[in-house]
C-alpha cells in the first residue's frame, strides 16, 4: 500500500519508509561538506530541504505522466525529457541535505499524486499544467534563497531556481505565450509553496 504524505508531515519531519539516498560522482558532497555538516543545518533549513524534495518528486511524476501521454513530439518532446533530467538531478543534490543530516529523503513511493481532469489529455492541457506547476517550483527555490539559513546553500538552491524558470519558459512557448515572464519573479513563503503543492496530493 502507498503511504500518504501530507504536507505537514512533508515539511515537520521526513517521509516514512523512504530509502536512503546514495550518491556517487561528481553528485556526492556537492551540498553536504563541512560547511553544512549535520551538526550546523538547522530544523528550518531542512524543512526547505523537505519541501523541495517534495517538489521534485511531483515534477518528476508530471514529465513522466506527460512524456508517456504521447501529446508531445519533436523539439516539445525533447525539452520535457531533459527537463525530467534536470529535475532527477534536483532532487539528488536536495536529498544530499537530508542524507547528510541523517535523515531519510523521501521517495516516490511515499506520495500519491493527483492532477486535474484531462491534464495530460492534449498538448494544450499539459502545457498549462506545466506553467501553474513550474511557476511553484520556481516560486518555492526563490523563496528557500530567501529564508535558507545556511550560506553554503543558497548558491545551488539558487541554480536549481534559474534552471526550473528555463522549464517554466518552455511551457509558456507551448502555452502560445511570451516565454519571457516578468522580470522579478516573486518568492514564495514556505507555507505558500506547500499550499500550492498540497493540492497535487491525494
Amino acid at each position: 500500500m502507498t503511504a500518504r504524505v501530507s504536507r505537514g508531515q512533508l515539511i515537520s519531519r521526513g517521509a516514512k519508509g523512504g530509502a536512503a539516498l546514495f550518491l556517487t560522482g561528481s553528485l556526492a558532497g556537492s551540498l553536504v561538506d563541512s560547511a553544512v555538516a549535520a551538526d550546523t543545518v538547522p530544523d528550518s533549513d531542512l524543512a526547505y530541504a523537505r519541501l523541495l524534495v517534495g517538489a521534485e518528486l511531483l515534477g518528476l511524476d508530471f514529465y513522466t505522466r506527460a512524456i508517456a501521454s504521447k501529446r508531445l513530439s519533436g523539439d516539445a518532446l525533447g525539452s520535457l525529457k531533459r527537463a525530467r533530467l534536470n529535475e532527477r538531478d534536483h532532487y539528488s543534490r536536495i536529498a544530499e541535505i537530508l542524507s547528510g543530516a541523517g535523515q531519510t529523503p523521501a521517495v516516490a513511493s511515499d506520495f500519491e499524486f493527483s492532477y486535474p481532469n484531462g491534464a495530460f489529455a492534449s498538448k494544450a492541457s499539459i502545457a498549462r499544467l506545466g506553467v501553474r506547476l513550474e511557476a511553484t517550483f520556481m516560486g518555492a527555490y526563490l523563496g528557500a534563497v530567501e529564508g535558507l539559513q545556511t550560506s553554503a546553500l543558497k548558491q545551488p538552491v539558487a541554480q536549481i531556481a534559474a534552471n526550473e524558470a528555463e522549464h517554466l519558459s518552455v511551457f509558456l512557448r507551448l502555452s502560445g505565450r511570451s516565454p519571457i515572464g516578468i522580470a522579478l519573479p516573486r518568492p514564495l513563503t514556505i507555507d505558500e509553496a506547500s499550499n500550492a503543492l498540497d493540492v497535487f496530493t491525494s
